[in-house]
């Protein structure tokens, strides 16, 4: 019991004290999951990203439930979950029932404005510690550098284009690729 309620608690702190979503979330998941309680390797927490990213919903729950069920099965799966869920939704609950124009508060839209700055540098320093950690081929460096550029070019110039289709489109590149350098190595083994 005493590991599900760790898995509760340390979700808990990162749904209640992270702001700004999945991305800014990464890096507290990272440091917590990664480099303190060790449940996952650095390797671990690149593959779950990538997965959580591409499977429906929030990117923060899917790691939450991946990294719970890798140390506790589908009760893991459940506890670790509900721990990155509940703390937002009591707070918005609340928000909701207490307070009728809660951003018209000078204070708090103020804060919010602080938060937008701190939650741009969690999801800058979740992009960093990835791509110090992504393996140094030309290919898989080549495809980030180009979708971030483009990104990039499509946010300066308000382009109305979705980010999942740009995912989707250097995803299908790279599969193509994957698949084709999977061919060429068949064709050579059976030479």
């Amino acid at each position: 019991m005493k590991p599900l309620w760790n898995l509760f608690l340390t979700f808990s702190k990162i749904g209640l004290f992270t702001f700004g979503g999945g991305y800014a979330m990464i890096s507290m998941i990272e440091d917590a999951c990664v480099e303190k309680k060790k449940w996952i390797t650095h390797d671990d927490m690149m593959n779950i990203t990538v997965v959580a990213e591409s499977t429906p919903g929030p990117i923060a729950i899917n790691c939450a439930t991946f990294v719970g069920y890798k140390q506790k099965g589908f009760a893991g799966a459940v506890t670790a979950t509900v721990g990155m869920v509940l703390p937002s939704f009591v707070v918005i609950l609340l928000i909701a029932k207490l307070l009728d124009n809660f951003l018209g508060i000078t204070i708090i839209a103020n804060a919010f404005k602080g938060i937008k700055l701190a939650v741009g540098l969690l999801i800058l320093d979740a992009a960093i510690k990835m791509i110090k950690k992504m393996q140094k081929k030309p290919l898989p460096q080549t495809i980030m550098i180009s979708a971030a550029v483009i990104m990039l070019l499509i946010n300066i110039f308000a382009i109305n284009f979705s980010s999942v289709a740009l995912m989707l489109i250097f995803g299908g590149i790279s599969l193509v690729i994957f698949l084709t350098k999977g061919n060429q190595r068949k064709v050579g083994d059976k030479k």
